[in-house]
Order: C-alpha cells, then sequence, then structure tokens
C-alpha cells in the first residue's frame, strides 16, 4: 500500500487536538510540560488514535466525537515508550528522529513526564470525552486501564526484560507481543466500537481484527529492527539484537518472519467479513502494518 493512502486527514486531526490538549503556555512547572510536549508532539504515525477514530466512524460516529479518548490513548503510548527509552530498560538514545526525552531533559524529568502522560490520559477520558451513555465511559476507562497496566502493556514489557538474553518458546514471544504490542492496539478499536455502539458480534469482530493487526505490527517492528534504516525509523535499528532479545527474525529468521506477518495481517482484514458495514478503511490500515518501512 502506498503511503499516500494512510489516513492523513485523520492524523492531522490527531496532531491539532493533542496541541490543544498540552499548549506550549500557561502550564506549572514549565520544566514538566516542556518535556511532555517534547515527547507527544514529535511526529510519529498516531496509529492507535487513528484506529480509535477510523473504527467508531466505521459504526456511524463522527471522528471528531471521540478526539478526547484517541488523544488519551496517544498519551499512554508516548509514556510508553519514555519510560522504554530509559537506561533501565531499553537504553535508547534516538526516538522519532531526535534524542530520548531522558537525555534531553534528564532521567528525572523523563521519568516525571511519563508519570503526567499516564495520569493525564484518564482526565482527558473522564473530563472531555461525551458520550451519551455514561456507562460508556467506565467501559472505556476498564479497556484502557487493563490494555496499559500489569494485565497487558506493562506485563509483556516485564516479561520482555526478564527474557532478555534467554531462550525462549513461541509462547512466550507470543505473549511478550500481545501484551506489549498488542493490547493497547486492541484497546484503541474496541474503545472507538464501545462509543459508537457496536452490538456485540460487531465489538468481538473488532477484537479478532485488532488481535491479528497488534500481532502484525509487532512481527513487523521486529522486522525492520533487523532490515531499517535510521532515517526511516526514526531510531537506530538493530537494538533487538545488540541487546539479545528474542523476536520473531530471530526464532525464525527474517523471510519466514515477513510470511507470519502477512499472514497476520491478512487473518485481521478476514475478521472484518464479520461485521456488515464499510471496514475498507480498518483493511487498508492492517496493509498498512504489513508494507510499512518505519
Amino acid at each position: 500500500m502506498l503511503l499516500s493512502k494512510y489516513p492523513e486527514d485523520k492524523r492531522l486531526l490527531i496532531e491539532d487536538a493533542l496541541t490543544n490538549f498540552f499548549p506550549p503556555t500557561g502550564n506549572y512547572p514549565e520544566l514538566l510540560y516542556k518535556a511532555i510536549r517534547y515527547s507527544l508532539l514529535s511526529g510519529g504515525k498516531r496509529f492507535r488514535p487513528i484506529l480509535v477514530l477510523a473504527t467508531a466512524e466505521i459504526f456511524g460516529m463522527n471522528p471528531i466525537d471521540v478526539i478526547p479518548v484517541a488523544c488519551a490513548i496517544e498519551c499512554v503510548h508516548t509514556y510508553s515508550l519514555i519510560h522504554d527509552d530509559l537506561p533501565a530498560i531499553d537504553d535508547d538514545n534516538i526516538r522519532r528522529g531526535k534524542p530520548t526525552c531522558h537525555i534531553a531533559f534528564g532521567e528525572d524529568m523523563a521519568i516525571l513526564a511519563g508519570d503526567g502522560l499516564f495520569a493525564e490520559a484518564f482526565y482527558l477520558i473522564a473530563k472531555r470525552q461525551k458520550t451519551d451513555n455514561p456507562s460508556k465511559i467506565v467501559h472505556v476507562i476498564e479497556e484502557l486501564s487493563e490494555a496499559s497496566g500489569p494485565r497487558g502493556m506493562v506485563g509483556g514489557q516485564v516479561l520482555d526484560i526478564l527474557s532478555s538474553g534467554k531462550k525462549i518458546d513461541l509462547n512466550t514471544l507470543k505473549f511478550i507481543h500481545i501484551h506489549k504490542t498488542g493490547r493497547l492496539i486492541r484497546a484503541s478499536c474496541r474503545i472507538g466500537a464501545i462509543l459508537a455502539g457496536a452490538s456485540a458480534k460487531e465489538l468481538k469482530a473488532v477484537s479478532n481484527y485488532a488481535e491479528h493487526l497488534g500481532l502484525a505490527f509487532q512481527i513487523t517492528d521486529d522486522i525492520l529492527d533487523v532490515i531499517g534504516k535510521t532515517a526511516s525509523l526514526g531510531k537506530e535499528p538493530g537494538s533487538d539484537e545488540r541487546k539479545n532479545k528474542a523476536t520473531f527474525p530471530s526464532i525464525f529468521g527474517l523471510e519466514h518472519s515477513k510470511e507470519l506477518a502477512k499472514k497476520a495481517a491478512d487473518d485481521a482484514k478476514e475478521a472484518l467479513k464479520d461485521i456488515d458495514k464499510d471496514t475498507s478503511p480498518l483493511a487498508s490500515l492492517a496493509d498498512f502494518v504489513f508494507e510499512r518501512d518505519k
């Protein structure tokens, strides 16, 4: 898929909203908000919030009406990147083409910027997200907290750390990927569907789609860490090998990993057939995940 098919209009909506939610002036302490803006507004695909907008739109909701929760998910994602980059975890110096938050502001401020973004995510949902049914907000908070905590992203990150330098089996590798990356992607799709009033059957189909999509996304990340270029990735490739991390290429080899990523993307599109609506935007995102170069 050509990059021009990526929903740039939705990405720009997210960029504008994030800028408005985190203005350059009027916040104190200024250094904390400067570190938050530095990481949050540094570009990126905005893939997860776009999933929120695209899924809500499929089920009849105006994307504008889910902007707060979409931005909340981007806050959680950015917080995870800040903390992942810290010397105690991945010890990375470049993120999105510029020095990581702890390099620019120090480890103390990077930790607190991540903490602040995580809290702000739930503030945005509680304060800014409008809905026709308040119980949906509770459901959204449940989805995001589960996906980002020990049952989801943080749990996957811990196992990733514990598995570094060790020979692990496929089930363990899948657990890491599904939780570290997949759960937040799954929550993004589910939250868009929940706010738009999708049926139980539709929500199940969206979940199946997102689970395969998350796996495709992480396998492709593993591949790009081997073959990607710094200019495209915005970070230094080869970090998985340097840290002796278990990845799909390290276990299956590069070519078979590409086949597995393609299958996961195809499985994601297949799951959409259970939704009797125009799901082509989500299908296009599955193609993008497999074919991207960053």
